[in-house]
């Protein structure tokens, strides 16, 4: 039997190879730099490698329109697609990125260390643990655990077929398993949050595989342009295939933390290290949506009619239950935690829309480019949102019930002034980008014919309205009971990863269209 050598499309891949490059050096750091140097090497790394994925993705942008090819190429044998939303959503991970580093690099919140721990497999109010504290150890293989889990998402949203979707997963869900376990602070709950999440994920992921084992065994075939030929071509019962259809979206939706699939969230949240909870929040609701929109479009675009009714259902629980929960809550994180599944049953109700260009009439505003537009409004405002929480501090680290931030608004008028943005902006407030965020997707859903689920959608939007302002309520007209809060000054780093989110909820409230345009730009999905 010949050998054929594979044919890899390095070039318009370079982004991918150069983040998991750098976080293969960040690994060859920890290995061979001494203590000290560690933390401003992988800082360097973190944000060089970032921003030069970013300018190769710019680049491989651009280069594909050079040669006439806007909707891009099938890269890696088949294994990876390099279009349009593709190039997007890598942008838009990169991006959020360099914020969710300037996170990590924080040093002055606790006192010259970073948040997370300074040796991960001490006990927690064990000797070993406290030594660690005492001698300031800094925890820098946080950086490399980062850029392993940015690479598998970027894997995980251009994914062409079952196999690298399903890699693409796993290399996602690893490094942010033991990040949301290393806090310096609180250790206990941050281990209890990093096991219930290991545990659910790796039960998500039996459901995952499973499902793509039915699917093969029905389409005969792992390439998502293969599995729509043989949904399209065949008269055979559907049987494997619904079910590998509820299998695979079981995972999709654990990732998003749609209603069923949402109990880790609120834990996971509030136990992991907040800068943790920025990153992964933003960037993992972006890298989930984006391989959801490409597999539900191209893998199963033929079985339309039969996954849109669940998505119909989960939309409006999540949608639902999210705000109804979150107003119950005490505790800011969690209070944002359940806002986030809010949030994705907005994103839901975008998917349902009409899907393609093609199929759109005159103006009408596209599923995906509406779903990429509010992924953009809704990283930058979660980001932001930790980055303040992360700031607000007493004796014991973070002050994260809500009667700790009564009086903020005295006590730091930017701070407050920046969280009342992001609440008003999770809210849907005209000229934030969460209300162009919103009736982006909201418009799409009617184009597609999903009015009700719109009625619904804009009802729960006023019932959230309730808990956002609730907050601002509390920082600006509630007395503190006892020492008001302390704000920390933040070094240049969470300043400006709060700047970032500011200007974002802020110019995309004011003047939507650029981006918008650019959403509309990527086109299709490649078939």
């Amino acid at each position: 039997m010949e050998f054929v050598k594979p044919v890899i499309e390095y070039a318009e891949l370079s982004p991918l190879l150069i983040v998991f490059g750098v976080a293969c050096l960040g690994v060859l750091v920890e290995a061979f730099v001494p203590r000290g140097g560690r933390y401003l090497a992988q800082v360097s790394l973190g944000l060089l490698g970032t921003l030069a994925a970013l300018g190769a993705v710019i680049w491989v942008g651009i280069d594909l329109e050079k040669h006439g090819s806007a909707r891009g190429l099938v890269a890696a044998e088949g294994a990876l697609a390099v279009d349009g939303p593709a190039i997007f959503l890598w942008g838009l991970l990169l991006v959020v990125s360099v914020a969710g580093v300037l996170l990590f690099a924080e040093r002055r919140l606790e006192g010259g260390v970073s948040a997370f721990a300074g040796q991960a497999a001490a006990l927690p109010g064990t000797e070993a643990e406290r030594e660690a504290s005492t001698q300031g150890l800094d925890h820098t293989e946080v950086f490399p655990l980062m850029m392993f889990a940015l690479g598998g998402m970027m894997i995980f949203t251009s994914a062409n077929d079952l196999l690298t979707f399903f890699v693409g997963l796993e290399v996602l869900s690893l490094p942010l398993y033991l990040l949301s376990g290393l806090a310096r602070r609180r250790r206990l709950l941050s281990q209890e949050a990093a096991l219930k999440y290991f545990l659910l994920g790796a039960f998500s992921s039996g459901f995952v595989i499973y499902g793509i084992a039915l699917v093969y065994g029905y389409a005969g075939s792992m390439s998502y342009s293969g599995i729509n030929e043989a949904i399209a071509n065949s008269t055979e019962s559907r049987t494997l295939l619904l079910i590998g259809i509820g299998l695979i979206s079981v995972g999709l939706l654990f990732k998003v933390g749609a209603v069923p699939f949402q109990a880790w969230t609120p834990d996971v949240y509030q136990g992991a290290p907040t800068q943790v909870t920025a990153f992964m929040a933003a960037a993992t609701k972006i890298a989930a949506f984006g391989a959801m929109l490409r597999i539900f479009y191209v893998a199963f675009g033929s079985e339309r009619w039969t996954w849109e009714p669940m998505l119909w259902v989960i939309a409006i629980g999540s949608m639902v239950i999210g705000a109804v929960l979150a107003i119950a809550q005490s505790d800011i994180k969690r209070m944002l935690a359940y806002s986030s599944i809010t949030h994705t049953g907005f994103l839901l109700t975008g998917l349902i829309g009409t899907t393609s260009a093609a199929t759109a009439v005159g103006d009408q505003i596209t599923s995906t480019q509406s779903v990429l537009f509010y992924l953009v409004t809704y990283g930058f405002m979660t980001v932001g949102a930790f980055a303040i929480v992360s700031l607000v501090r007493d004796a014991g680290g973070e002050a994260t019930h809500l009667s700790r931030w009564a009086g903020l608004g005295k006590e730091s008028p930017v701070i407050a002034g920046a969280m009342t943005l992001f609440l008003l902006g999770f809210a849907g407030i005209p000229l934030t980008a969460g209300f162009s965020g919103k009736w982006a997707v909201f418009a799409s859903a009617m184009s597609g014919g999903a009015w009700p689920i719109v009625v619904i959608a804009v009802l729960t939007s006023a019932l959230a309205a309730f808990f956002y302002i609730r907050v601002i309520v509390i920082m600006y007209f509630s007395e503190p009971q006892g020492a008001g809060p302390a704000v920390t000054l933040p070094s240049f780093m969470t300043a400006t990863a709060i700047g970032l989110g500011v200007v974002v909820t802020v110019v995309l409230g004011v003047l939507p269209g650029p981006v918008l345009d650019l959403a509309a730009h990527a086109g299709d999905f490649i078939r």
